[in-house]
């Protein structure tokens, strides 16, 4: 054990029946660093890190901090030994204030008003101290989930955490709000702190880690400094193979439109118009990319388009059947039935039912369809089959159609999704935010997928936030703004411009 390792873990164990998840791990992280680690979904990267925080406890080896040998059987144990940890999705009470989120768990005894005042005084000197500003007042639900993320970061510092374990933080994050994260992890490392940081992002990666550990199921395979390495070798070592990193594709060659939108006007729950005056086209054999922050109206946009949700006005042709949403609100079986597929944006809340099986998950919004009935029941055998063929053809894993979709990653999950969608032979597309949480094999074949159906003939509607993969993926490129369309762009124009126009800057400034 050296003098500068914060922790070091030799030999850790941990299995869930007879799946193995980590599988005698050896980890040395310096203090005062920033070291990531990666790996693809499932390699056993959150496991590790409950175990140090917790959460579980290893089935054998032994963990270090600062040199000595502990035993932590619970996440008090972890943070009274200076270890916080800011979970995939935040652990806060979204009606609480920010102040009585951070104190949660630890007030201060009987008094809790002098609690509560020396608790607003700490909180105030880390916030100066480390750039986390944030209204000690402000209700945590109507907070930005950035700002809602530095609640976290507050909460753990509090607790005097020396060692902040951050799970996959970017994932719900803006690139503006991604880029002052990492601001603030780099005052935390300038301040002693170590910062271990979970992601399947080459990128971040990249940018702000000095070492990096790579997982490949289950498994330790390799530590490199991150100024000796490249994202392409850690690319192959996540993975076991080398990885296209680039998106290879050939102009496109549009036909005719198979989907027009004129003058479309949403008005979400609030009495907020979130679509303004939308008019696009998609034509067959290309794909479409809309760019701009998350909150900006994409979202309402695509659930419009696939009949989730009610249009104030507007006009759409869907190959070759005209509605006027203004006089009719068509349900999404309707939609679907002239030939729209839609991945959704959020797989969990609106593409999957996690409780079901995977083979009932691959029927979901088509279960009514005749080649799935048998009489008045389903014909599961039918229906498993299909289901098996596509676990082969997308590389599903596990490929047991009858596993509980809750216990797929979420690669896997997406797969799922997109097979169900794809396979459906739709004429057009709707896709929102197709790589979200998926590691990079699963975003490389995902990837493919789409290019195949736009080549294939099909028209294809892409929401990203991921600027990069907009402008891998997407033959034209839309860029929204405050639920209105600012501009359009080929796939080969500046990025600054681009970022521009996502932020509401037109025209000639732009």
């Amino acid at each position: 054990m050296t003098e500068t390792a914060a922790i070091e873990l030799r030999g850790v164990n941990k299995s869930f029946g007879a799946v193995h998840a980590n599988k005698d791990i050896d980890l040395l992280v310096k203090k005062g660093t920033i070291h990531g680690i990666i790996g693809e979904n499932g390699a056993g990267k959150s496991t590790l890190m409950s175990i140090l925080y917790g959460f579980y406890q290893a089935d054998s080896g032994s963990i270090h901090v600062d040199g000595v040998e502990v035993k932590i059987s619970d996440s008090r144990q972890a943070i009274g030994l200076g270890i916080g940890m800011v979970h995939q999705h935040f652990m806060l009470v979204e009606s609480f204030t920010v102040l009585e989120n951070v104190i949660l768990g630890a007030e201060g005894g009987a008094r809790l008003a002098d609690g509560t005042q020396r608790a607003r005084e700490e909180l105030y000197r880390l916030e100066q101290d480390y750039e986390l500003k944030v209204d000690p007042d402000a209700i945590v639900g109507e907070l930005a989930v950035g700002l809602q993320q530095r609640v976290e970061i507050l909460k753990a510092l509090f607790r005097g955490a020396e060692i902040l374990i951050l799970d996959e933080p970017t994932g719900v994050l803006t690139p503006s709000e991604a880029d002052h994260l990492f601001k603030i992890l780099n005052v935390l490392k300038d301040q002693g702190k170590t910062v271990l940081l979970i992601t399947h992002k080459l990128r971040e990666i990249m940018a702000i880690t000095d070492e990096v550990s790579v997982m490949r199921r289950g498994e330790m395979v390799a530590t490199r400094k991150t100024a000796d390495t490249s994202m392409s070798e850690l690319a192959e070592l996540m993975v076991g193979r080398s990885v296209l990193l680039e998106v290879e594709k050939t102009p496109a060659q549009p036909k005719q439109t198979v989907l027009d939108v004129q003058n479309l006007r949403v008005t979400d729950s609030r009495g907020v118009r979130v679509v303004k005056d939308v008019s696009l086209q998609v034509k067959a054999g290309e794909i479409v990319g809309i760019a701009g922050v998350s909150g900006n109206g994409q979202s309402e946009l695509l659930e419009t388009l696939a009949g989730i949700r009610k249009a104030d006005h507007g006009i759409i042709t869907l190959a070759g059947n005209t509605l006027d949403l203004t006089k009719v609100s068509p349900d999404p079986a309707e939609i679907r039935g002239m030939g729209l597929g839609h991945v959704p944006e959020d797989r969990h809340r609106m593409g999957l039912i996690n409780s079901f099986s995977e083979y009932e998950n691959a029927i979901l919004g088509y279960h009514q369809s005749e080649q799935y009935s048998n009489g008045w029941l389903l014909d599961r055998s039918a229906i498993k089959q299909e289901a098996r063929d596509a676990i082969e053809k997308y590389d599903i894993r596990p490929p047991n159609p009858d596993l509980k979709t809750a216990n797929f990653s979420g690669g896997n999950q997406q797969k799922i999704v997109l097979a169900r969608e794809i396979e459906r032979d739709p004429e057009v597309l709707l896709v929102g935010q197709p790589t979200r949480g998926v590691d990079i094999g699963a975003i490389e074949f995902i990837h493919k997928r789409l290019i195949e159906l736009r080549d294939q003939g099909k028209g294809i509607l892409l929401v990203s936030v991921e600027l990069d993969e907009i402008r891998s993926l997407a033959d034209r490129i839309i860029v929204m703004f405050d639920g209105a369309i600012v501009g359009e762009r080929e796939p080969g124009a500046d990025e600054t411009e681009l970022g521009l126009l996502m932020a509401g800057v037109e025209g000639e400034r732009a």
